[in-house]
């Protein structure tokens, strides 16, 4: 893995190089085995949070990894292209557009014990600006080599906090031509109903059940690439204690090796589909 700025990492793609690195400024990760179809993206994976942030935040570091989405890049990594932010959603969210990316309130809580300066929230913005870049070099790539590309949208919830029965699985589907691409929504969750789980946990899919795809990576990619589809794709923290922060790394280890299989289906199957 190399350590890249934005232009070396957007020349990279353009001149269809395979690479793997780090952003300059160590706030997110990108490999490209290989140019394909396909792409999956965990934008929530991230925990760090920049240290001139510490003594102003008035989450602790907790409340931070339970809105966060542990484990997400892990459960894609084999896959040719992985891009995965490294930074809390605390600090910014790279699933909102810049105008809300940067949190004065989380979760029903005040998060600074004093308001960030401009030039605090700028230093995060910029991060945000630098992932986008990236994300719309290489699905701009991938467009003029492939009639049509899919973006797994990888995402983790907390199911706990529920009070009735949620899913394993949950797709959002709201920002997507479901005219147009329904029938491989309605293939991907079959796909995902059908893992098998450890401990006797049943793998359920619901489409817009408990989340329903209103994120800025969805949403951005779907407006600027007409030939792109995003499935925003979200797991229950059935692979983690969310009360304790315990992870269960068998757990994780089952959805990758499955998902090893079921993703390049999936691409396959849209790459053939007449949608």
């Amino acid at each position: 893995m190399h350590r890249l700025s934005i232009p070396e990492i957007i020349a990279k793609i353009n001149q269809r190089i395979p690479f793997e690195a780090v952003s300059e400024d160590y706030s997110f990760t990108i490999k490209v085995d290989g140019y394909v179809p396909y792409i999956c993206g965990a934008v929530h994976d991230g925990h760090q949070f920049r240290k001139e942030l510490w003594e102003n935040c008035l989450h602790t570091t907790y409340e931070r990894w339970y809105e966060e989405d542990p484990c997400t890049k892990q459960m894609v990594q084999s896959h040719p292209i992985v891009i995965a932010g490294l930074d809390s959603r605390f600090e910014y969210d790279l699933n909102r557009p810049p105008e809300s990316a940067v949190f004065d309130t989380a979760w029903g809580k005040q998060l600074w014990k004093v308001p960030l300066s401009n030039e605090m929230k700028q230093k995060s913005l910029k991060k945000h600006d630098g992932f986008y870049q990236v994300v719309h070099a290489l699905v701009a790539k991938l467009e003029t080599l492939f009639p049509k590309i899919i973006v797994f949208d990888m995402h983790s919830y907390n199911w706990k906090r529920w009070e009735r029965e949620v899913p394993v699985w949950n797709l959002g589907t709201t920002n997507i031509d479901t005219h147009r691409f329904g029938a491989i929504v309605d293939s991907w969750s079959a796909k995902l109903s059908g893992l098998s789980l450890p401990y006797g946990i049943t793998s359920t899919s619901k489409i817009n059940d408990t989340f329903q795809g209103n994120g800025h990576f969805l949403k951005y990619i779907t407006k600027h690439f007409a030939n792109t589809l995003v499935l925003a794709t979200e797991i229950s923290k059935i692979y983690c204690d969310e009360l304790t922060g315990v992870i269960f790394p068998e757990v994780v280890a089952t959805v990758e090796k499955q998902l090893q299989e079921l993703i390049p289906l999936q691409a396959t199957e849209f790459e053939k589909s007449t949608c």
